[in-house]
C-alpha cells in the first residue's frame, strides 16, 4: 500500500470518527437535555411539597412587569398548580451582597405567605456570607410563614436596624441584602397578586 492510499485511508477513517461522535451526540443531546431539566426542576421546586402542585411551573414561565424593586430585581417567575388552582408563586430575585449578585428563589403561598426561601447564585465571603447557600438553611427558615404585614414593613429589618430578624454571624450587608430582597417580593405578590396567581378554573 502506498502513502497516498494510507492517508486517504486515514483521513477516511477520522471522517467517519468524526461523523458518528456527532451522530452520537445529537442522539444522546435530548436525554442530557431532559435529565438537566429534571436537576433543574428539582433545584428550584424543592422549597414546595411534592404532593401540593401537579403542573410542570418552569414550563410555563410567568409574564413579570415592572421587576426592578426597591432592593432588588426580579428575574423570573412561575406558578405551581393542583387541579388548575394556584397553590404557589415561585420568584427568581436578585440583590447585591457583599461580594457581588445573590440569586434567590421564594416561594410564596396563595395567602401571601412565605413557604421557603433558597439561595440560587452567590459570591459571598467563604465561612461567613457564603453560608446562605447551604441547604437545609436554618437562617433562612425564618421567612417561612411571614408575610409582608407579619412582621410589619419597618420590622423587614435586621435587629440591628430596629428590626426583627437576626442576621448570619458576621455577614451583616449579606444578612440585610437578603431580609430586602425577600420583603421586596412579599410587596410584588401583593401589589400583582392576581395576574401571578391567576384565575381558578370555575371562573
Amino acid at each position: 500500500m502506498n502513502r497516498a492510499s494510507s492517508a486517504a485511508i486515514l483521513a477516511l477513517l477520522a471522517t467517519l470518527g468524526a461523523g458518528l461522535t456527532y451522530l452520537a451526540q445529537q442522539v444522546s443531546a435530548p436525554r442530557i437535555a431532559a435529565e438537566q431539566r429534571l436537576i433543574d426542576s428539582r433545584n428550584l421546586l424543592d422549597l414546595l411539597p411534592p404532593d401540593s402542585y401537579d403542573n410542570q411551573p418552569l414550563e410555563q414561565p410567568l409574564s413579570l412587569e415592572n421587576t426592578a424593586l426597591a432592593n432588588s430585581a426580579l428575574l423570573a417567575g412561575y406558578r405551581a398548580t393542583k387541579a388548575g388552582r394556584a397553590y404557589a408563586v415561585l420568584l427568581r430575585s436578585q440583590t447585591l451582597g457583599y461580594e457581588g449578585a445573590i440569586d434567590l428563589l421564594i416561594a410564596i403561598d396563595t395567602d401571601g405567605r412565605v413557604l421557603g426561601v433558597k439561595t440560587l447564585k452567590q459570591t459571598e465571603t467563604p465561612g461567613l456570607g457564603a453560608r446562605i447557600a447551604d441547604w437545609p438553611n436554618a437562617w433562612l427558615e425564618t421567612f417561612s410563614g411571614r408575610s409582608r404585614t407579619d412582621p410589619g414593613d419597618n420590622a423587614w429589618a435586621l435587629k440591628k436596624d430596629q428590626g426583627q430578624f437576626d442576621q448570619i454571624a458576621g455577614a451583616t450587608i449579606t444578612s440585610r441584602a437578603v431580609i430586602q430582597a425577600t420583603h421586596d417580593a412579599l410587596r410584588y405578590f401583593d401589589e400583582h397578586r392576581r395576574s401571578l396567581l391567576g384565575s381558578p378554573p370555575d371562573e
